[in-house]
């Protein structure tokens, strides 16, 4: 892999005008598999080098190289190898780039207005318990069984969320909760001897 800059001559101003910006590769023949290989391998060390150089990261000149290839070879069809499909591929890896830094300095910003993170303990055993046991039941039952029981909404409200009719909600809670019966039949969350709303804070 190549991580030096390595100068590059000039493609013509017409060449590069043809390309078309990098949201919209030009419209040319299009790249087969074999074309795009051979694109790839002969750029990918090169721009690696020039937006490592952009960035000062070498691991996130990587990502966002690898990125941009990516989005190239699922437009491949309209990508114009005898134009400047490599400025292409460095200007989208570039807007990826600056799109992360952007996110990051948001992110700070949020943390730095909000100070810093509160400990959060661990689960307690019978949270751990319930949640094993909800993982083996349908998604959409244990969506109900979760917003009802332990976010404390009601069957309406399940629903509203869930954007399905109030007797979908009622049957997935009622076969949610025979499902768990079943699964915490013995065990310390017994449905016979303890409600889910007890755990919900565990």
């Amino acid at each position: 892999m190549l991580l030096v800059l390595r100068g590059s001559q000039k493609a013509p101003l017409s060449v590069i005008g043809g390309m078309g910006p990098p949201d919209e590769p030009h419209g040319g023949a299009g790249a087969d598999a074999y074309e795009f290989d051979a694109f790839y391998a002969a750029s990918v060390g090169r721009l690696i080098g020039q937006l490592y150089a952009m960035t000062g990261d070498l691991a996130e000149a990587q990502d966002v190289v690898q990125e941009a290839f990516v989005r190239a070879w699922e437009r491949r069809g309209e990508l114009d190898l005898n134009g400047a499909p490599e400025a292409w591929v460095r200007t989208v890896a570039w807007r990826l780039a600056v799109s992360r830094w952007r996110r990051v300095r948001t992110a700070l910003s949020f943390v730095r207005r909000q100070g810093p993170p509160a400990t959060v303990p661990p689960p307690e055993p019978h949270h751990v318990l319930l949640v094993q046991a909800l993982r083996q039941i349908p998604e959409a039952q244990r969506r109900a069984v979760v917003l009802h029981h332990l976010c404390d909404l009601t069957v309406e409200q399940v629903a509203a969320e869930a954007d399905c009719p109030v007797g979908t909600v009622k049957a997935q809670l009622s076969r949610g909760r025979a499902a768990l019966a079943r699964l915490l039949a013995d065990t310390e969350l017994d449905p016979r001897t303890t409600r889910l709303s007890e755990v919900r804070h565990g």
